[in-house]
């Protein structure tokens, strides 16, 4: 039973959201690269054996694998799933032929190719973002201060009870949840907050303490805080809808603050504002997914799109074997005027794999050391 209940409430959720977004990330690859005239041979989602699949007319073999962690397109003349090119087996082919290959492309169509998977992904997460709001609303709760939180970074700048925050470093805000999203990755990092006080406005210098939270589900994460108490926090917020277009604006919002967000992760990282334990990998995926689906089915929807804008700058990485890698390759060909040397992509590739695997043992002892505290 407790085994039944672990698949059913981690493992196909997140197989099933997994998958969607490697489908719609490889459909850009595909659709894009057939629309500039290359040929694929092969369409996967997940890799290793496959379990089911079919061939169409163009020859294309689609099938779902065995290991759903990602996915791929093979196109014609690759030597590997990576896209690596078959030199060797490139030398036979016509000038036609060789046009119908990922590397004997002409060079903006190979770059509009491998760039067609991350967009793919960022276009789901702006539709599935511009559907909740347009069906389900967006919580809304204005930055009015209910409460400060006693020995806070909020008290100690001279917040009080009934300010409007108005502004965040000079930024105009309209919600709590853009002060939210600016303090909760700016942790230990000066920042000056404008506040509406009697009419007028002030600006107070504060500094967001670094702290642990836990949320509902018990999961523990770091972030900035400055200490007060919304009246959303007590239950007083509002639900807006929107239009389809205003739907389609505030998912184009909300998809920028996620990767403004990430970005800023990062940064954090390297200046060691925030631990590397946070980061996750697919166990941790596997069971936020599973939470998502105890809230309903907008949850998990929301988090898709979150995962969705995730995928989609991990592969824009400047890391060979990943789509970024690729474009940092096409741009060197622009500017040398002829590609990298065979040997010296892979070198390249071997190194970029090298990464990607060592990032995923240790996002996913991170995982582990997270699942055992």
């Amino acid at each position: 039973m407790a085994i039944f209940s672990f698949l059913t409430g981690y493992i196909i959720p997140f197989i099933l959201v997994l998958s969607l977004l490697v489908f719609v990330h490889e459909m850009g690859h595909y659709l894009v690269g057939r629309w500039c005239g290359i040929r694929s041979t092969a369409f996967s989602v997940g890799f290793g054996p496959e379990l089911v699949g079919f061939t169409d007319k163009h020859g294309t073999r689609w099938k779902l694998s065995a290991i759903p962690l990602g996915g791929y397109v093979k196109f014609y003349g690759d030597d590997d799933v990576a896209s690596m090119p078959d030199a060797s087996g490139l030398e036979g082919l016509s000038e036609s032929e060789k046009a119908q290959t990922l590397a004997g492309a002409k060079l903006w169509k190979r770059a509009a190719t491998v760039a067609a998977g991350p967009i793919a992904n960022f276009i789901l997460a702006i539709a599935i973002f511009a559907i909740l709001f347009s069906v389900y609303g967006k919580v809304i709760a204005d930055p009015v201060v209910a409460e400060v939180q006693p020995n806070s970074a909020a008290e100690a700048a001279g917040v009080l009870p009934g300010d409007r925050l108005v502004a965040l470093d000079g930024t105009r805000i309209r919600t709590f949840d853009d002060v939210r999203r600016y303090v909760s990755i700016r942790p230990e990092t000066p920042i000056t907050v404008t506040v509406e006080r009697d009419g007028r406005d002030m600006d107070l210098p504060m500094v967001p303490k670094r702290s642990e939270v836990t949320d509902q589900f018990g999961n523990k994460v770091e972030l900035g805080l400055i200490g007060i108490v919304t009246n959303e926090q007590r239950g007083n917020f509002r639900v807006e809808t929107f239009s389809p277009i205003q739907a389609v604006s505030e998912g184009v919002k909300e998809t920028g603050h996620i990767i403004t967000g990430t970005f800023r992760y990062i940064g954090n990282l390297v200046t060691g504002r925030m631990k590397a334990d946070q980061l996750g990998g697919p166990v941790r995926v596997a069971q936020a997914s599973g939470q998502m689906a105890t809230l309903g089915f907008a949850a998990v929807v929301q988090l898709a799109a979150v995962l969705s804008v995730s995928i989609g700058l991990l592969n824009l990485m400047p890391v060979p074997v990943l789509d970024g890698g690729h474009l940092v390759f096409y741009a060197i060909e622009a500017i040398r005027g002829r590609p990298l040397g065979a040997g010296a992509q892979e070198i390249a590739f071997r190194i970029g794999l090298a990464m990607v695997l060592s990032l995923m043992v240790f996002a996913t002892f991170n995982d582990i050391t997270n699942l055992i505290g």
